[in-house]
């Protein structure tokens, strides 16, 4: 059931600002380790704990050193309210799932971070007061979990709302003063030069703010990317905006600098593969920068032959791949040496051409992840939608998902 909590006010924040250390100390007491080295936080996947068919975490860090996870995504109720919940549902005050995920890998001597945002749901800064409140909604997360690290993730439509990118950048500067220690990263939308017109500006507002997080990450797919080269080309671009914007030199900014991909196939039908990831790897060690992580470990699994290249999964990657083959590169850049495994070949997509959703109604309603057919291709709606013809458009309500 959901439950909903009225947020703290401005008033309540500030007292929270007073007593930040005590908080984030009291949520330690309630089960959190010792905090690892900085370099996990940034090298941690994510992973989507109660969507998604999530993988046993356990069996990851067996399988592959792997020791931090991103836990993946805080959001407002979608009934409304400015409280933390589990993608819009699974009030945090009351959640007991998470927290067991959280105690199996603290117990194998792991930590996680966790991610506020995402692409869909309604954000806490979009709906909560100010940057005071959004903070004491989010301090409800840190406190609950024990939490060392936390990853805001900014990208479309909430970033292209003024008044909410201010309460997100306002909410992360107020929580990262309030937990000293806390390792905070900024993760948005990536393009071929860097970031987008919305992606600069929420740089903008983090100068105005005095706000500078551990990095600014860019997720550089579902925009005509095309393998490594793309993705390195954007990371450039990324650090030079990074320069101008901040008045950092170029290690400075490579210093403030993260990479977020998406192992298998995008969300547009891009490949990359474990190759790609080798090269990206290479990119980021060899300019010193702080963050690579990538979406997701839900995904990180072989998909049935029929699958292989058709279709872009939560649960699996559609490219050829022993299981958690993606997760090793993280571990690589923590520092940790993986357990050796057979080298999988370079995936070839197969043909597409089976599985076919229902067909697409103009009287119903579908509602995020609904699945349909139309014009002998998968479509997977964004966001609620009645009578909006399946067309692809990165604007539209509709994700293409590959001929059936």
């Amino acid at each position: 059931m959901r439950r909903l909590r009225a947020c703290l006010g401005a008033a309540a924040a500030v007292g929270l600002a007073a007593a930040g250390t005590t908080a984030l100390v009291a949520g330690s007491a309630s089960g959190a380790t010792s905090a690892l080295g900085n370099r996990w936080y940034a090298a941690a996947p994510y992973l989507m704990p109660l969507d998604n068919d999530p993988p046993d975490p356990a069996a990851i860090m067996d399988a592959t050193g792997l020791k931090a996870f991103q836990l993946a995504f805080v959001l407002a109720p979608n009934g409304g309210g400015c409280s933390p919940t589990w993608g819009g549902t699974a009030a945090v005050s009351s959640d007991t799932a998470v927290q067991s995920v959280v105690n199996t890998i603290r117990a194998k001597g792991g930590d996680v971070s966790v991610s506020i945002g995402g692409y869909g749901g309604t954000k806490l800064g979009q709906v909560c007061s100010d940057a005071a409140a959004t903070a004491a909604a989010y301090q409800q997360v840190i406190t609950k979990y024990g939490l060392h690290a936390i990853d805001f993730d900014l990208e479309e439509p909430e970033y292209e709302n003024t008044a909410a990118i201010k309460n997100e950048i306002g909410a992360a500067k107020i929580l990262q003063q309030n937990n000293p220690g806390l390792y905070v990263s900024v993760t948005t939308a990536g393009t071929a030069d860097g970031t987008g017109w919305f992606g600069k500006q929420m740089l903008l507002e983090a100068k105005s703010q005095g706000f500078t997080p551990n990095n600014f990450s860019i997720m550089p797919f579902d925009g005509g990317f095309n393998g490594a080269a793309s993705q390195t080309g954007a990371l450039t671009n990324f650090n030079q905006i990074l320069q101008s914007t901040f008045g950092w030199d170029q290690a400075t900014a490579y210093a403030h600098e993260g990479f977020s991909g998406m192992n298998g196939r995008s969300d547009t039908g891009e490949f990359f593969t474990q190759t790609d990831f080798q090269t990206v790897l290479d990119y980021a060690t060899n300019h010193n920068m702080d963050r690579f992580t990538f979406w997701s470990l839900n995904r990180d699994r072989q998909c049935t032959p029929a699958d292989n290249g058709g279709r872009t999964s939560g649960t699996c990657s559609s490219v050829a791949q022993n299981s958690w083959d993606f997760a090793k590169y993280s571990v690589k850049f923590a520092g940790a040496t993986p357990p050796s495994s057979t080298p999988t070949p370079t995936p070839t997509p197969t043909p597409p051409g089976t599985g076919c959703k229902p067909a697409w109604s103009s009287t119903a309603v579908y509602t995020a992840g609904n699945e349909v057919s139309y014009n002998n291709h998968n479509w997977k709606a964004k966001w609620w939608t009645q009578n909006e013809t399946p067309v692809a458009s990165d604007w539209g309500v509709w994700q293409d998902e590959g001929s059936c």
